[in-house]
């Protein structure tokens, strides 16, 4: 066998390895969602979308507008919309008028979307920790920095 080809087949080999990483973290994000999501539906009778709104919610007290929360919960605005109008008519959320841009609208967490905060972020945490139970306090520290060694800018 040439260097030539020598090196083809290293370079097909480490690229089919990177596509087996990026298989298996849409495997284990997807697992990972469909357990959320029937927890949340059994246990607090509400969906994992709701749950990452409020959670998101919870860590910008002066609320976010529509745009900075479907940026921050890499959605749509589109699909955030129907989720906020569900949260708002439970209670949870208010839209206000945003003081910063008028054409904008600020979602914010309410008393009650704070509690329910309070009620389902223990529980959130401690089934990912289950979830992930295989995995060390070292495991998980490796892969963290693994995963931050990934080049996570947006293609031109």
């Amino acid at each position: 066998m040439t260097n030539q080809k020598r090196e083809k087949s290293v370079a097909d080999s480490v690229s089919k390895d990177k596509l087996r990483v990026w298989v298996r973290l849409l495997q284990t994000t997807r697992f990972i969602e469909a357990e959320l999501r029937t927890r949340f539906r059994q246990h607090n009778n509400t969906t994992l979308a709701r749950a990452d709104v409020v959670a998101v919610l919870a860590r910008f007290p002066a609320g976010l507008s529509m745009s900075a929360l479907s940026a921050q919960l890499l959605i749509t605005n589109g699909n955030i919309t129907h989720v906020v109008e569900k949260l708002a008519a439970d209670g949870l959320v208010e839209r206000r008028d945003d003081s910063d841009d008028k054409r904008s609208i600020r979602v914010v967490l309410t008393r009650k979307g704070l509690a329910e905060f309070h009620a389902i972020a223990p529980l959130h945490e401690a089934w990912i920790a289950e979830i992930l139970s295989d995995l060390s306090t070292r495991d998980a520290t490796t892969l963290l920095a693994l995963l931050a060694k990934a080049n996570l800018r947006k293609p031109a």
